[in-house]
């Protein structure tokens, strides 16, 4: 219930400061839960994926830190939200998706490479389809990188792509690393499509605060 109500207010503060958002190829998702995945180009990203893809309801990962405010903890668990810590992850990264995907029939937002300024994909979300047996969805985000772009009312596009299927048996460094590459393969066409000429260019002062912190790797 609260989910669905974060989601309308989300939708209306995009329209209010955006308002010229394009959401492409909705007709190739799933009718059951699937983890839905793409690069990580800003923050706000992930809102854009769960408002493109509504009406499925979306958990997600959120950094342990935030769960530390109890206001803030109490938006996060309501709206499917489950800590990481991201220095230690423990079994629970994967666990906690795969029970939202199984038992709660959400769908898991889920960007493999773990930072806006990474295209290194892990096998994490690969992980999560195979144990909760459902498809991987690509997705791409297209739009402004900093936030006062968004103001500007530059154009932002989501599109997604067709599902991918992790085959069944043991999870090999092969099997990754072929999954690996059709989700890359996934993102680099579906950027093509939204623009022939797009190259990703993250916001820099928020790239080297990530790597002075050391978060990126």
């Amino acid at each position: 219930m609260f989910y669905s109500f974060i989601r309308v207010v989300a939708r209306f503060i995009l329209l209010v400061i955006n308002g010229n958002a394009h959401y492409e190829n909705k007709e190739v998702l799933p009718d059951g839960p699937y983890v839905l995945v793409g690069p990580h180009r800003t923050w706000w990203d992930p809102i854009y994926f769960a408002v493109a893809a509504s009406p499925r309801k979306f958990g997600f990962m959120a950094k342990q830190e935030l769960f530390h405010n109890p206001i803030l903890r109490w938006i996060l668990v309501h709206a499917n939200a489950f800590g990481v810590d991201r220095a230690h992850p423990g079994p629970s990264v994967i666990k906690t998706p795969v029970k939202m995907l199984k038992k709660q029939d959400l769908g898991v937002i889920i960007f493999p490479s773990g930072t806006r300024y990474s295209s290194e994909l892990k096998g994490g979300a690969m992980l999560i389809a195979k144990l909760a047996k459902v498809p991987i969805v690509p997705a791409v985000y297209q739009g402004p990188v900093k936030f006062s772009g968004l103001f500007k009312r530059k154009r932002v596009t989501v599109r997604f792509g067709e599902p991918i299927t992790v085959p069944a048996g043991k999870l090999t460094d092969d099997v990754t690393v072929q999954i690996g590459d059709q989700m890359q393969a996934a993102f680099d066409q579906l950027d093509r499509e939204i623009d022939p000429t797009f190259k990703y260019v993250p916001d820099e002062s928020k790239y080297l605060a990530e790597k002075a912190s050391g978060k990126l790797k």
